[in-house]
């Protein structure tokens, strides 16, 4: 949408369109004083909004492309050749009127995702379902959604069931089936059935909200390329007006000299950069992928190396407990002991404790005493009375905890089968053995081998899990190097060691316990859970699918995004070149010129209009026979 600014210059171009049209209609009727007047008046009325701009630029202390043109129209005037000035004003406020317009198709995305911003919603007040508009919704609040309507808050559903499509927040066109306790996100669309939602985030706070705000921060950010054309467009274009007052006082030929003026701008190569990077933030928004600021999507062109972690990223994120081995108490007692200390813990591992231990329907009444986290080690605390440790052979060790042969042989086989064998320790004897097992992503593999392809050359996994565990998701995935047992600083110290060797590095890990490995990698991307403060925070690139395969899109898009950069400035800078050799020749002129220079300024813009349809990895999600079925129930 143009602003009221836009709109007068689109009335102001038209206005001097028209003029132009009758100059030439008097031209061919012989009526060279009225055509004269016409060509003066679209002069003046073009040039003002011209002028104007020229004028701010230089209470700025900037020499703006505006300012060249404004020279060129009032030294045409000067010399009597009202054809080239009125030609000259009309085509550059035309020219800069399809910019505007062509570049709103840059940042068609964000507009698209703007549209889908929820206005109102129903909620249940004083017993009454009433419809309010989104801002006066309250965190807490009873939300009903319906068939059609869209999704006005984030939280998770206390009633119904319904497929919701989440292409505003994942990219992902399917629906996805949600039921009672499963979580929903604001500027989501619910296409068949019915559910009722408690709101846990309103407003600014919710994860559409958030990605609205992240998108256009990166479309407003400039790259390394973007700063240096900046740079050298402030210092060539008070160059350009020295060298045509030299050109002048060598020539005497003033229109030669205009002609130069205007030829030499560096409007095309300005703008070269920027709308290539918009144009792609805005096609990986579409897509689930946010990336954050054109200085990311140039360093991840870049990137030759990449270090995944496994917990979370290259598995499914979802362990279970698969076996409870006991050595001095019952299964559900011990059970029940280490839900009870790990209740106070964030990490996955046990977190999964604690919902088998609730899946038992096992009491969870005692609270841990002096609790202590040891991150990528355990956790130790006392309860009713008790020390009890949990965690990692490491842990025990340091602890001066013996695990007895029978013991470590169990341990080593159950991690030969793909667990994480959690040792529990209480009053200074191992008690039992706790197997948790993840499942590896459905995409990991085929994501690997894309990102091979498309150029990524060594893949590394960084985990703290056991060295079995490790090496049999590697050998299944065909990651080239393994580091396992690791701590979130040696991790840190790994991705260092990779970056003195000169290998440009990504960092994929869950955005929470990958944090610091996240934010030292050249490029940190996180696997957002639907969107996790944290992953959105640390991460340069954010995937909200929670899959893997969409950075696939992110790595190929990046590239395609600097090559059009490339393609672009290359254009431009030939244009002037090509312009300059016509004008010495005295091939081109003052308004063909000019005609010409639009031109490529359009051109520089289309091209990167190709990149909001990019999409060279497009996949297929199909629906189970399943959910179509229960689709079709509703």
């Amino acid at each position: 949408m143009i602003s009221l600014t836009g709109k007068i210059k689109a009335r102001i171009t038209g206005i001097t369109g028209l003029f132009l049209l009758f100059a030439f209609i008097s031209h061919l009727l012989g009526l060279s004083q009225l055509q004269n007047i016409l060509l003066i008046t679209c002069t003046f009325i073009a040039g003002i909004p011209i002028s104007i701009k020229a004028v701010q630029s230089l209470r700025m202390k900037a020499f703006s492309i505006e300012l060249l043109v404004s020279i060129a129209v009032i030294g045409a005037l000067f010399i009597g050749e009202y054809v080239e000035s009125a030609v000259v004003a009309f085509l550059f406020l035309f020219g800069a009127y399809l910019e505007a317009k062509t570049l709103e198709r840059t940042r068609g995305s964000l507009k698209s995702l703007m549209d889908l911003s929820p206005q109102v919603a129903t909620v249940l007040r004083h017993n009454q379902q009433i419809v309010l508009p989104v801002e006066e919704l309250k965190v807490g609040d009873r939300v009903f959604i319906q068939s059609g309507e869209k999704v006005a808050v984030d939280g998770f559903v206390v009633s119904g069931t319904a497929f919701i499509n989440e292409s505003a927040i994942t990219g992902e066109s399917v629906p996805v089936h949600k039921q009672v306790q499963d979580r929903v996100f604001s500027g989501t669309i619910l296409d068949h059935g019915y559910i009722e939602v408690i709101a846990e985030k309103i407003g600014d706070d919710t994860t559409f909200s958030k990605i609205i705000e992240l998108v256009e921060e990166a479309q407003e950010s400039q790259t390394k390329t973007e700063k240096f054309l900046e740079k050298f467009a402030n210092i060539y274009t008070p160059a350009i007006v020295l060298l045509s007052i030299l050109v002048l006082i060598f020539t005497r030929n003033i229109e030669f000299t205009l002609t130069f003026l205007v030829i030499a701008c560096p409007g095309a190569l300005v703008i070269s950069a920027p709308v290539s990077i918009v144009a792609g933030i805005g096609n990986g928004a579409k897509h689930g992928v946010l990336l954050k600021g054109g200085e990311t999507v140039e360093k991840l062109a870049k990137v030759n190396t990449l270090v995944f972690d496994k917990t979370g990223t290259l598995t499914k994120g979802k362990p279970t407990v698969t076996a409870i081995k006991t050595f001095t108490m019952n299964e559900d007692k011990l059970l029940q002991m280490v839900a009870e200390v790990e209740i106070i813990s964030e990490h996955h591992l046990g977190q999964t404790i604690v919902q088998e231990a609730k899946q038992r329907k096992l009491p969870l009444s005692n609270k841990p005493d002096q609790a202590t986290i040891i991150k990528g080690h355990g956790i130790q605390a006392f309860i009713s009375g008790q020390q009890i440790v949990i965690g990692n052979r490491r842990l025990m060790k340091e602890n001066g905890i013996l695990i007895p042969k029978h013991m470590e042989a169990y341990t080593s086989k159950m991690e030969m089968q793909g667990n994480t064998a959690v040792l529990v320790a209480v009053a200074g004897q191992i008690a039992g053995i706790i197997s948790i097992a993840d499942q590896i992503r459905d995409d990991a593999k085929e994501t690997i081998e894309q990102l091979k392809r498309a150029g990524i050359e060594q893949v590394y996994m960084l985990t703290g899990d056991n060295r079995h565990t490790a090496e049999r998701v590697a050998a299944e995935l065909k990651i080239d190097y393994v580091w396992a047992e690791l701590l979130p600083e040696e991790k840190v110290a790994k991705i260092i060691e990779l970056q003195k060797t000169g290998l440009h590095v990504a960092m994929v890990g869950d955005g929470i316990n990958d944090a610091p490995a996240i934010a030292k990698a050249d490029i940190g991307l996180a696997m957002a859970d639907a969107g996790t403060d944290v992953s959105m925070e640390t991460a340069d690139i954010v995937l909200m699918a929670n899959r893997l395969y969409p950075f696939v899109h992110a790595y190929s898009l990046a590239k395609a995004t600097v090559r059009n950069m490339k393609q672009n400035t290359f254009l431009a800078v030939s244009t002037v070149l090509f312009l300059l050799i016509g004008v010495l020749f005295q091939r081109v002129y003052l308004a063909s010129g000019m005609l010409i220079h639009e031109l490529s300024v359009l051109i520089v813009i289309l091209n990167a209009i190709r990149l909001t349809g990019y999409n060279k990895n497009r996949r297929h999600t199909i629906i189970s026979n399943k959910e179509q079925m229960q689709i079709e129930r509703l």
